[in-house]
């Protein structure tokens, strides 16, 4: 299938798109976050984009791609820049000269630079920022060490049992930190020892191993963290290669299963000033998501597991080269999108839930996720679909590409691989309905779900929605926001104000535990549904 290029200035990001693909979906695909008051229905014009030669003003949610394109995206359309920059100025008088007067020793010139992270179970992401504007001049990411491990925090709660094994997870979480440290530096051409604050957010237990802190009481119930407080300490103390004397402040943890990356991102969308009923959902390893009424803020946590990130599908993988990252009907057949230029060998989390919607609106899975006797299926399915379903290891599967040569794998989803998406949109939607039952909402009541995470960018609400992993509610009230905690660890790094407020959310938050809620088993039971 045909693809175009679109690149995003002055940003410098780059993504292949699908013909008559928004340029809305484009931006997503980048990780860049427009403004999109109305849900994209071209009504509030917050989305603006300028292309050339003249840079003429287009709406991306309204405009399709049809060719390469090089987009330039103001800053007034951009989501979490235009608000962080708002938080910044606001808070800027409260925190920066303090930072500016202890570390700039005189010279009123001297760049005073900070870091926000995010330490997430897979992956974490710093941003480097001037702290004087604000401005964020650089962004790495890598894997978190720690997934050796083990892939979810359960597995290295395990782990830790020891003071010595608490160590070796402390120091693979320092170490790749300051490989990102000097990777920032280098691209933004600073000394480190210019890094005088950071700001560093995560799920509890990665607050914790972070710190130093213990984690076995994480691992036995009644699952109550260490400490939910913010922490502020000097980075030599931690091993952080910045200047020795700057501070490191983690936020507020929520409750065991609850981080600090929830509330940052709870933060960034500014959950609590929602007038209508609000769900924030942060789809990764570890479910984690806020539900707002207006006068009440819940939140629960949901072990989800890898699957969406790839691991334990038998051809999955991370978003990578060579992933296929969407699946859709095409006439007699289907299309896949892949990331990159390569020819597809493995299906990473946005795909999957796309090829699995695919297979429910074909008929191929049923609703209890088994494959359907083909027999039963002839006359239902184009000739082209009949031949994917083929037999592996004495048990059906889908077959998304054959292999061109024996040096290559075909990508399939076995039956095994459904079981694994079931068991995972099973936990997030489990979670999702015993908050909705706690304030007795119906799907219908949700008026906006915000998703969250690198995953939750990139699915396609409608597929989500078809395999139940999200509320049946209409696709204009989904609303992608990027990686949220990042965002608001940013927010935090240069305001006091935010930092008052954060304290403030982590209070004010309930969590429900919902494993312990009577009727959990029955609703699991029932959410693993298609």
């Amino acid at each position: 299938m045909e693809h175009f290029k679109v690149i995003f200035q002055p940003d410098g990001r780059q993504v292949c798109v699908r013909p008559d693909d928004t340029l809305l979906q484009a931006a997503s695909q980048a990780g860049i976050i427009l403004n999109t008051v109305c849900g994209g229905k071209g009504i509030c014009g917050k989305c603006a984009v300028e292309l050339p030669p003249h840079r003429r003003p287009v709406l991306a949610c309204q405009y399709r791609v049809q060719h390469d394109l090089i987009v330039t995206v103001p800053a007034d359309s951009r989501f979490f820049e235009q608000r962080i920059l708002t938080e910044g100025i606001k808070g800027r008088t409260q925190i920066l000269p303090d930072v500016c007067k202890k570390y700039r020793k005189g010279d009123s010139t001297a760049a005073v630079f900070g870091m926000a992270v995010d330490i997430g179970t897979t992956t974490v992401v710093a941003k480097l920022i001037d702290i004087t504007t604000g401005q964020c001049l650089a962004t790495q990411a890598t894997l978190n060490p720690q997934s050796r491990f083990g892939d979810d925090v359960i597995s290295r709660i395990s782990y830790a049992q020891t003071d010595e094994k608490l160590a070796q997870l402390h120091t693979a979480i320092i170490d790749s930190i300051n490989q990102l440290i000097g990777r920032l530096c280098s691209q933004a051409s600073i000394d480190a020892n210019r890094i005088y604050e950071v700001c560093l957010v995560g799920n509890t237990t990665m607050n914790h191993i972070f710190l130093k802190l213990p984690v076995v009481q994480l691992g036995q119930a009644p699952y109550r963290a260490f400490s939910l407080d913010a922490h502020d300490v000097p980075a030599d103390r931690l091993g952080l290669q910045i200047n020795p004397a700057a501070n490191i402040h983690t936020v507020e943890n929520i409750a065991g299963f609850v981080g600090s990356d929830t509330t940052a991102g709870a933060l960034a969308v500014d959950i609590d000033s929602a007038k209508d009923v609000t769900l924030f959902v942060d789809i990764g390893t570890n479910g984690e998501l806020v539900l707002n009424t207006n006068s009440r803020l819940y939140a629960a946590s949901c072990a989800a597991g890898p699957a969406f990130e790839g691991a334990r599908i038998s051809c999955g993988s991370r978003a990578v080269e060579g992933a296929i990252e969407g699946v859709v009907l095409s006439e007699d057949d289907i299309d896949l999108t892949v990331i990159g230029s390569d020819a597809p060998r493995s299906i990473c989390g946005s795909g999957l839930v796309d090829a699995v919607a695919v297979l429910l609106d074909l008929g191929i899975v049923d609703a209890t996720g088994r494959f359907v006797e083909p027999s039963t299926l002839k006359d239902k399915l184009s000739s082209a679909i009949a031949a994917r379903i083929i037999e592996q290891d004495g048990q059906l599967a889908f077959c998304l590409t054959r292999a061109a040569n024996v040096r290559e794998r075909p990508v399939v989803l076995t039956q095994k691989d459904i079981r694994e998406v079931q068991l995972a949109k099973g936990a997030i939607r489990t979670g999702i309905k015993m908050l909705q039952e706690k304030l007795g909402l119906r799907d219908a009541d949700i008026k906006q779900v915000l998703l969250a995470g690198a995953f939750g960018n990139y699915i396609r609400p409608q597929s989500a929605v078809r395999i139940g992993l999200l509320p049946d509610v209409p696709l204009e009230r989904i609303h992608f926001v990027g990686n949220a905690a990042v965002a608001g660890a940013q927010m935090l790094l240069i305001s006091r104000l935010c930092r008052a407020k954060a304290k403030e959310l982590a209070r004010k938050i309930e969590y429900v535990e919902i494993a312990h809620e009577p009727d959990f088993q029955a609703v699991f039971a029932d959410s693993m549904s298609f």
